[in-house]
């Protein structure tokens, strides 16, 4: 019988290794969620600054910002669909979808900010996140695994709304929301990249980061800005602004040295 090649088996070990640990950041992140108390919807979420209405519509500011989201997923989409270079345009699609999707399920929410709307909001965010995350592991990490877990992560991240909605325990779709911030300067490190430009990521997610800030700061933004904007309408223009820098990643990036085929 043959022995196995040495070189083979070292390679193997090189990466099953990176694969080990990105497993226990993933399963671990959610262990550690779960495990915390549950917390639900904090009422004074729907307390917006900016009440503000304009021709006929409320909250005029927070719901009108919502609009680049719309903007930059119908032109991804239609990259996506146009462009049979995408790898794995499955997960692209389903991340611009989400990123569409989200400009009207966010703009009927600020429409009239209740727990009930939000569900409407929240849904097609988890579409988005789920996308980027299965889309950055496939092109990262392994083709395969992506095909396998596009289905699920857009199960798991949709069940995470409906569960917070029916018991009123954030916990899980709190980890949906931040396993892409979590996992994708992880998986930029442990593994090597396929395409150049891939620094227009962490453009996204330093976007996305300050997106969730300026929401914690709706008001004080709101008073900085004498009253003009506020920090949740910013928060609408920061992450439609990650997203674009997604696209315009996909548009402008070449293959690097290592082959990939979808």
């Amino acid at each position: 019988m043959p022995e196995p090649n040495k070189q083979t088996t070292l390679s193997s070990f090189g990466t099953g290794w990176r694969h080990v640990l990105l497993s226990f950041i993933v399963i671990g992140s959610l262990a550690f969620m779960l495990s915390m108390q549950p917390f639900g919807q904090n009422p004074d979420y729907h307390d917006f600054a900016d009440r503000r209405a304009f021709f006929g519509i409320p909250n005029f500011f927070d719901v009108m910002s919502n609009i680049p989201f719309l903007l930059v997923g119908m032109a991804g989409m239609s990259f996506c669909f146009g462009n049979r270079l995408v790898s794995f345009r499955p997960a692209w699609l389903t991340f611009f979808a989400g990123v569409a999707i989200v400009s009207v399920g966010s703009g009927y929410y600020h429409w009239n900010p209740t727990n009930e709307t939000l569900v409407w909001d929240r849904l097609p965010m988890t579409i988005g996140f789920m996308g980027l995350f299965v889309a950055v592991l496939a092109e990262y990490v392994s083709a395969r695994l992506g095909r396998f877990l596009l289905v699920p992560a857009l199960l798991m991240g949709l069940s995470s709304v409906f569960y917070w909605h029916w018991f009123d325990d954030l916990r899980f779709y709190v980890w949906i929301q931040f396993i892409p911030l979590l996992t994708v300067p992880v998986v930029m490190v442990l593994f090597r990249p396929r395409y150049s430009h891939q620094w227009l990521l962490l453009v996204a997610l330093a976007c996305y980061m300050l997106a969730k800030l300026s929401e914690v700061y709706d008001r004080e933004v709101f008073m900085f800005t004498q009253s003009l904007f506020s920090g949740h309408s910013f928060k609408h223009l920061l992450s439609a602004l990650g997203c674009f820098s997604v696209l315009v990643m996909l548009k402008t990036r070449r293959p690097g040295d290592d082959e990939f085929t979808p």
